[in-house]
């Protein structure tokens, strides 16, 4: 596996800390709003990863956060904190809103066929490590106290920019929207572990602390969870482009200043998904939701689909007439596997020949696009078995996870010829505008547990519950 390393700059070959398992984190969401698809690109990116990592070989173990207080609207540590701002907004507590989102998250992420990571944790409960971090790093002369606030001071390292690759004076107001200056910190780089009584009196979330009452900063939180769960040594860190400065280049800096070594060898990230030349963010107004792509009538997965035909680290433009193009295609693409008749011989030879280069195009830094292009490759392949056909299709889709094998296909349908005839003859009444018999069929297979899809391309069905 070869994958571009942020820290390093380059494309590398990816050797894990132990060949036991692969230890990953992802930059879990801040729960104050609900994710749009710019932020989904990402997360499908690491479900990307993970699954190909799993399928050339590798035991994964990965942990996320849940962000449910102290990611400020800006990243100087001003501004107010966003799970505040959204409560206020909406009359509920704060972790009213947490759950609500929270939830609304995972749902999103099981219509996109995103896995839940391993470990969960919510950034609330885990004070007590935070509080261990800061104790340690303060005694260590890596901290300060000010205005109240404990601070990180970045003078203390010589490579605090080694994953931006810039020098101090480029990075004074860093590379993320409303960057305001603290008056506070004896370094304008220099950003909060803890939050105190002396800031932002109205916070409806505080912990008593040996610094005062407060809560902690956004940084800390990943570290912490991060070192808490998957130990000293991590693989694989993932996030968005945004968070590389100053989230991730801040968690570098307490992490190994804690530790005392190195955290983390490879930094993943993916690039933003772009609307008209910007940036689709909550703070400019510009976002999509999963739901606003149901309501417009288009299927969750095609999105998924539009994403795989891109690499992750290019910026991705977004249109409803790309989604749309992307909409048909996907739904074409299920309607000719549809139509793939489980028959024939096991191809052992011809199953890894395509296996392989399958796999060769995950390796390729994460080419997903190469790796649709060998599943279309299958399919154009008159060589190849029905039998073989449908068991490449199933074995690549536990990375892609676009539900490509339908219901008839997994239960070897026994009256499958017999419905395509019927679905068949519904087309013929359909183009007869004979309506009143086409809706015939479509009853009588209804109560029969059959659903027909229409598609541009063509009518599909799926087996449902019969009462």
């Amino acid at each position: 596996m070869k994958l571009y390393n942020t820290l390093s700059h380059k494309i590398e070959e990816f050797i894990p800390n132990t060949p036991e398992v692969v230890k990953m984190y992802t930059c879990g969401p801040t729960v104050y709003h609900f994710a749009h698809i710019g932020n989904l690109r990402t997360y499908i990116a690491e479900d990307v990863l993970e699954k190909a990592l799993k399928y050339t070989g590798y035991y994964v173990q990965r942990a996320m956060n849940i962000t449910d207080v102290g990611h400020l609207t800006s990243d100087s540590d001003s501004g107010t904190d966003k799970m505040v701002d959204s409560a206020i907004a909406e009359r509920k507590s704060v972790l009213e809103i947490a759950e609500f989102y929270t939830e609304a998250f995972w749902k999103d992420c099981k219509r996109l066929n995103i896995r839940k990571p391993d470990v969960v944790s919510k950034a609330t409960d885990n004070i007590d490590v935070y509080i261990k971090i800061i104790e340690k790093l303060l005694k260590d002369g890596f901290a300060y106290q000010s205005n109240g606030n404990i601070y990180f001071d970045i003078t203390k390292l010589d490579d605090y920019y080694k994953l931006t690759n810039h020098k101090a004076d480029e990075m004074v107001t860093g590379v993320r929207d409303g960057v305001e200056e603290d008056t506070g910190k004896r370094n304008q780089g220099d950003f909060v572990l803890w939050f105190t009584k002396s800031k932002f009196q109205d916070q409806e979330l505080k912990w008593d602390s040996p610094f005062g009452v407060g809560y902690p900063g956004w940084h800390i939180e990943c570290t912490g969870i991060s070192i808490e769960n998957l130990g000293e040594y991590l693989d694989i860190h993932c996030g968005g482009v945004d968070n590389i400065f100053p989230h991730h280049t801040n968690e570098i800096a307490q992490s190994e200043s804690y530790l005392g070594h190195k955290w983390c060898n490879y930094w993943f990230h993916g690039e933003h998904l772009n609307t008209k030349n910007a940036k689709m963010s909550k703070s400019q107004g510009n976002i999509i939701t999963v739901s606003t792509l149901i309501d417009e009538g288009y299927k969750p997965l095609a999105y998924r689909y539009m994403c795989l035909n891109s690499h992750y680290r290019k910026i991705l433009e977004f249109t409803f007439e790309s989604l749309k193009a992307n909409n048909a295609a996907y739904l074409k693409l299920l309607n000719r596997i549809s139509m793939i008749k489980s028959e024939g011989d096991f191809q052992d030879s011809a199953f890894n020949d395509y296996n392989e280069k399958f796999m060769n195009a995950l390796k390729d830094d994460l080419n997903t696009a190469n790796a649709m292009t060998v599943l279309f490759d299958v399919l154009k392949d008159e060589s190849l078995t029905g039998l073989t056909k449908l068991d490449l299709i199933r074995s690549f889709d536990k990375v892609l996870s676009l539900d490509l094998i339908s219901e008839y296909h997994e239960k070897e349908h026994p009256q499958h010829e017999e419905i395509m005839a019927l679905i068949e003859k519904r087309a013929e009444f359909k183009k007869q505008h004979k309506f009143t018999e086409a809706d015939g069929i479509r009853g009588e297979l209804a109560a029969r547990g059959i659903e027909l899809v229409d598609t541009r391309e063509g009518t599909i069905y799926k087996m449902t519950e019969v009462d």
